[in-house]
């Protein structure tokens, strides 16, 4: 596929894209103003009441094309995320993979999930049916980042246009060339619904507009600070928001855990990609009587990764350049306050090492703040009820891991850790699954992706009552018997006066 610009109306100013690793041009993008926005969300309006009118079965076919696409072309796609991210071209591959998946899920399940289906009508409505089903909002707005471009936006587009809306989705200004991509894919594979998905290019103005459009709900992933600032423009008009604001993701490793598999996890969930995961393992406690071995395993691993941009590199460079102060700063705070790099600790150009520290302290930076780079954090705990505790001590609450020889422990754990996701015995295994619901508790942010949660996110609730017979007497009206109040209470006791 030829890379295409985005059509933005005539947006005179442009930016430029580029590799992460080697800072050439990728392209070069318009930056799209509050007329360019307004005119593809108009568009979109449009092509969203004949995306609607497909129906289900209608938009499976073309979700099917599109992911179809995809598939075909999955290497074609990886290369340029590996261009533009950094990322090694498997770890797209990965990604691509994840979001194909979700997209499958979302066509096979929307009927199902969001149809009509009648529900009981209860007792003063007996002679009513009662039907409850889930209508389009229309057109939907998608901020997407930087650090999973296809899966993390896909996780929010293939939903919403599965339930029948239309979608303008914004990449973020570090990849603008990969959301340009997915919607030249889908205007290939979906030719009779070109517009149903389309990009505007450019910077947080940008995203502003797109705000400020007019759309019927803004689905958000990014830091918690823009997030705030979304939300702000988006109070201005009552727009409703879904946001994914980050983590600093915990993983307690219990007395019987299995430490060989519970260290490979940590080194991926905490390397992978850069650190540039909001999912990904930042802060491990592990209780006493594993916490040498465990450690020892860590660092054995650790130090054989290598980041660089050639096949053989472990992970890429950081994909936004600023985001090596964040982690420079977390980690002179950690050296400060007593903590110690058993393994990296130096930050190089746009590489970060592969980072191992101990003996940070809880009120650090590096512990209560989402680093979003290759480190990772091991304290000591006596038991794994204190490992909870910490794990739950900080604002942010995304997603966890927790390893434990016993399932009924594990699971226990789990259920308190105070995130929208945990793994037991594994990690990030949970963004996975296309059933399971995505989302943030605190700062992490509210709403839910994936799933049937995630279906409903990008819909209204549409109740409707049909009387199917007249009762002999009409309690909702003006004429009703004088003696009818009284007899309708005498039926409540009847019904719900034995209960105490």
């Amino acid at each position: 596929m030829t890379l295409v610009e985005p059509s933005v109306g005539s947006a005179a100013e442009t930016f430029r894209s580029t590799n992460p690793a080697s800072g050439t041009l990728v392209a070069e993008f318009p930056v799209a103003d509050e007329a360019a926005v307004t005119a593809a969300v108009a568009r979109a309006r449009v092509a969203a009441a004949a995306w609607a009118a497909l129906g289900f079965d209608g938009r499976k076919e073309r979700l099917a094309a599109y992911r179809g696409y995809l598939a075909r072309r999955m290497h074609e796609l990886a290369d340029l995320v590996h261009r533009e991210n950094g990322k090694p071209h498997a770890d797209a591959v990965l990604e691509i993979t994840l979001a194909v998946d979700h997209l499958a899920w979302a066509g096979a399940h929307a009927r199902k999930t969001l149809g009509p289906r009648s529900v009981h009508p209860g007792l003063l409505a007996a002679n009513h049916q009662a039907v409850l089903e889930y209508q389009p909002l229309g057109v939907v707005g998608v901020i997407g980042p930087w650090n999973y471009p296809v899966f993390t936006p896909m996780g929010s587009i293939a939903y919403a246009l599965a339930a029948g809306n239309a979608v303008v989705f914004k990449p973020s200004e570090f990849t603008p060339a990969i959301g340009a991509w997915l919607a030249e894919a889908w205007s290939a594979a979906v030719p009779d619904a070109p517009d149903a998905l389309q990009v505007v290019t450019g910077l947080g103005p940008t995203g502003t507009a797109l705000c400020r459009a007019g759309v019927g709900k803004i689905a958000f992933t990014g830091s918690a600070a823009t997030g705030r600032k979304v939300m702000a423009t988006c109070a201005e008009t009552l727009t409703p928001v879904l946001m994914e604001c980050g983590g600093k993701d915990a993983m307690i490793v219990d007395d019987d855990a299995d430490v060989a598999a519970a260290a490979d996890a940590a080194v991926w969930g905490a390397m992978s990609n850069a650190g540039q995961t909001c999912i990904g393992i930042e802060r491990v406690y592990a209780t006493a009587a594993v916490y040498d071995s465990f450690v020892a395993a860590v660092t054995d691993q650790v130090a054989a990764l290598r980041p660089g941009s050639d096949d053989g590199a472990s992970y890429g460079p950081m994909t936004m350049p600023s985001q090596t102060e964040v982690v420079q700063r977390h980690l002179d705070d950690a050296a400060a306050t007593g903590g110690r790099a058993v393994v990296g600790g130096s930050v190089d150009g746009g590489y970060v090492a592969p980072t191992v520290l101990l003996d940070v302290p809880e009120t650090s930076s590096a512990v209560q703040e989402e680093t979003f780079g290759p480190t990772i954090t091991i304290t000591r705990v006596a038991d794994a009820e204190q490992a909870l505790e910490l794990a739950n001590g900080t604002s942010l609450g995304l997603g966890g891991s927790v390893f434990a020889g016993s399932a009924k422990r594990g699971m226990d754990l789990a259920r308190r850790m105070r995130s929208g996701m945990t793994s037991v015995n594994s990690v990030i295994t949970f963004a996975s699954v296309p059933a399971l619901p995505f989302g943030g508790v605190g700062e992490s942010g509210f709403g839910r992706i994936h799933g049937e949660d995630g279906l409903r996110e990008f819909t209204r609730a549409k109740a409707i009552t049909r009387q199917r017979f007249p009762l002999p007497v009409a309690l909702m009206s003006f004429g009703r018997p004088a003696k009818a109040a009284d007899a309708l209470a005498r039926v409540m006791g009847l019904v719900h006066g034995r209960h105490r």
